[in-house]
């Protein structure tokens, strides 16, 4: 699997990035390439255009319902209704159980846009197992203030092992839905919008420190910190994760490559 940073700024777009959306691409059998959506936040549909075409996208998990994580959406809906070369066929979204609504509410359109003829919206369900294309993907509900998943996503490797592992957190405080998710996984992107000392609220996001936390129970082969507020500095999210967590970690950026 190839992981792609489309954005990776905490609660909005910022000077250096877009906000929360990564690309997930890998090859099956016959060496078609299949491409995932993790997240379509703001200015995410321009950037991930650089990357791959929308066109081209098989599929778009959305963690939750925050608009940094999904009004890219509308645009998307634009292009595969819109496109001279469409429209094109619906393409699976996994996403919380009022998405549709969401989605629609926030494209301001009247009851006759059902946005099916582009989508195909799928509930995250924990005791079901979503395939698209040679990606099997597990949804975790996480600790959020509106409903939220983070995904494992297994697939086959980019360097001939059989499958890896890529876990993406979403938006979560520390849980054990999140461990579970990042259990053993080959890269485990997690979010770490907090900073130890000036975000004491708890229930909405982790800190560096927590992130590492999650880190030291899942035992992840590599953690990258994404999510981080476009105010911070994210030497100071690394150090705190780096307290309590000693393997393998970066930070991510806009057009980072990971290839697992």
């Amino acid at each position: 699997m190839k992981l792609t940073v489309i954005g990776c700024c905490g609660s909005m777009s910022g000077p250096k990035s877009p906000s929360s959306c990564y690309l997930v691409q890998a090859e099956d059998d016959t060496g078609r390439i299949w491409s995932l959506a993790l997240d379509l936040g703001s200015g995410a549909l321009g950037a991930m255009w650089r990357v791959c075409s929308p066109a081209y996208l098989d599929g778009i998990v959305l963690s939750h319902m925050h608009a940094d994580h999904v009004v890219d959406m509308i645009g998307l809906h634009v292009f595969r209704r819109w496109h001279p070369d469409g429209p094109f066929a619906p393409i699976p979204v996994i996403a919380p159980d009022d998405a549709l609504e969401r989605v629609r509410g926030i494209g301001g359109d009247g009851p006759e846009e059902k946005y099916l003829q582009e989508f195909d919206f799928l509930p995250h369900d924990p005791n079901t197992v979503r395939t698209i294309g040679p990606f099997t993907i597990e949804s975790f509900p996480v600790l959020h203030p509106v409903p939220a998943y983070a995904v494992r996503i297994t697939g086959p490797s980019e360097f001939g092992r059989e499958s890896v592992v890529l876990t993406y957190s979403g938006d979560s405080d520390m849980c054990e839905g999140l461990i579970a998710a990042a259990k053993n996984a080959t890269l485990f992107l997690c979010e770490a919008a907090f900073t130890e000392g000036l975000d004491t609220v708890r229930g909405v996001h982790l800190t560096g420190r927590r992130a590492g936390k999650v880190a030291a129970a899942a035992k992840p082969q590599t953690m990258v910190l994404t999510h981080i507020q476009p105010w911070t500095n994210p030497h100071t999210i690394l150090q705190e994760a780096l307290e309590v967590w000693q393997g393998a970690i970066a930070v991510a950026s806009a057009e980072a490559v990971w290839q697992i």
